[in-house]
């Protein structure tokens, strides 16, 4: 095929409209957890999620999370393609401020909870479950 001057063109006008795209200056998932808190400091403690180190099927994984004192707690899994899971919340007469659910993963990647307390304070957990393929450990 020869490069014609039409040819040139197209390829210039696809430039520029690239370059005139908007870039977003949040990595995935980041977006979502500035709207869940507003922007507000992340501490670490005081909230406690489980979740296998190694999972064999990454379609249900078994993750648990609990903050004493929270009023919503938000699951990520940061890899996924849509990475909010899960936003539990929690009323004024619940017994304990925890859950347990299965989520799918689509790969190896870091699975995030982020509760929000009473006091308004947030805090963050974060573990990084290994997704084998086929249960061959890869």
């Amino acid at each position: 095929m020869e490069f014609t001057r039409r040819n040139a063109l197209a390829v210039g006008a696809g430039a520029l409209v690239l370059a005139g795209l908007p870039i977003r200056g949040f990595a995935k998932g980041e977006e979502e957890i500035a709207a869940f808190t507003g922007g507000a400091d992340l501490g670490e403690g005081g909230i406690e999620l489980t979740a296998p180190e190694i999972a064999e099927n990454g379609n249900t994984v078994p993750i648990e999370v609990s903050a004493e004192g929270a009023t919503e707690i938000m699951v990520l899994a940061m890899g996924n393609p849509t990475p909010p899971v899960a936003t539990f919340k929690f009323g004024k007469l619940a017994a304990s401020q925890q859950a347990s659910t299965r989520i799918r993963l689509a790969g190896t990647q870091e699975v995030v909870a982020i509760a929000k307390m009473a006091d308004g304070s947030f805090a963050k957990a974060s573990k990084t479950v290994k997704v084998t393929i086929g249960g061959c450990g890869g």
